[in-house]
């Protein structure tokens, strides 16, 4: 209770706590939701993990470091073992389906254009109270329920409860992944493994030559992004390896050189696997036949933007 209560943490670390307990709840609902599933190939790991990740998002601000490493660990161990699975899932039926849609029609659009809406206006003025943009999507989440439910009555919480534990069941252990890797960026930044890059990268940059230093700097953006599956982890390490000592170091414009940076590595995004929620979790969400039928059909375009974006930064910088 300090911790709300400490009036030097910001606003909207506090509202992110709040966000993250909730998220706890949801997955130790799962947890159990799937132990009692008789359905479930797989019960007891199926609970071990979704019961460690609610206690380890609900709490991670009180356990010591130590308790949250062992918990991510043992989380870990079902997941490699492949004993986490699905139950029994209550999907709609295709009536009920159209017949929402019938009622409802476009404007089902209406509560995702909330939470849109809501994360810019924190993003730019924290609705007067200090919130960011990730407080504004939790804003704007809550609101969307509460329209659904006005569109509808039969949206009760439990529908909410229910169809967000369908969500999580589906999606398995891969839901983790963008959280982990957004960590291994930061693991790697403090290891050291920008300036190993600096060095490697200095025996092919002729330096002075900030036009090959752009083209290495955003394929290289893009290959370690396919490595990482997250471009915010692939930036910092990138742009301590190459973006600054190449690129920046002589000259060219920060603010034009990050934000194109960070688009290239999205380029990389849309060719890896490791990038689960954008190219598996569909997979696995629309019964999709072919693993990689995502990535397939985004390579081309993947190929296309990477070239536009280097041309763009050398004609920017």
């Amino acid at each position: 209770m300090s911790f709300f209560l400490d009036p030097q943490i910001a606003t909207s670390a506090k509202v992110m706590e709040i966000i993250y307990i909730f998220m706890g709840g949801m997955c130790v609902y799962t947890a159990f939701k799937n132990l009692k599933d008789k359905e479930n190939p797989a019960q007891v790991g199926t609970f071990i993990f979704w019961f460690l990740l609610g206690i380890v998002l609900a709490l991670g601000q009180w356990l010591p470091p130590l308790a949250s490493g062992v918990l991510v660990v043992l989380m870990c161990l079902p997941a490699v073992f492949k004993k986490v699975a699905k139950g029994q899932v209550a999907v709609p039926s295709d009536d009920e389906t159209r017949g929402n849609f019938e009622k409802i029609g476009m404007k089902i659009f209406i509560p995702t254009l909330c939470i849109g809406v809501f994360a810019i206006v924190c993003a730019i003025n924290g609705l007067g109270v200090g919130l960011s943009a990730l407080n504004g999507v939790a804003i704007g989440v809550v609101l969307a329920m509460i329209i659904l439910m006005l569109q509808n009555k039969t949206n009760t919480f439990k529908v909410f409860l229910s169809d967000s534990e369908r969500m999580l069941s589906t999606v398995g252990p891969l839901s983790m992944l963008p959280m982990l890797l957004a960590c291994l960026g930061a693991v790697f930044t403090q290891a050291g493994v920008g300036e190993v890059i600096a060095q490697v990268v200095g025996t092919i940059i002729p330096e002075g030559n900030v036009t090959i230093g752009i083209i290495v700097y955003a394929i290289g953006m893009m290959l370690f992004t396919m490595i990482m599956g997250n471009a915010f982890a692939a930036i910092t390490v990138m742009t301590v390896g190459i973006g600054y000592p190449f690129v920046l170091a002589y000259g060219a414009n920060p603010t034009v050189i990050g934000m194109l940076a960070l688009t290239c590595g999205y380029c990389g995004t849309l060719c890896t696997p490791m990038a689960a929620n954008f190219n598996t979790v569909p997979v696995a969400l629309l019964n999709m036949k072919k693993q990689f039928g995502v990535i397939q059909n985004q390579v081309l375009i993947a190929a296309i933007m990477i070239v536009i974006q280097i041309i763009m930064m050398i004609a920017m910088q």
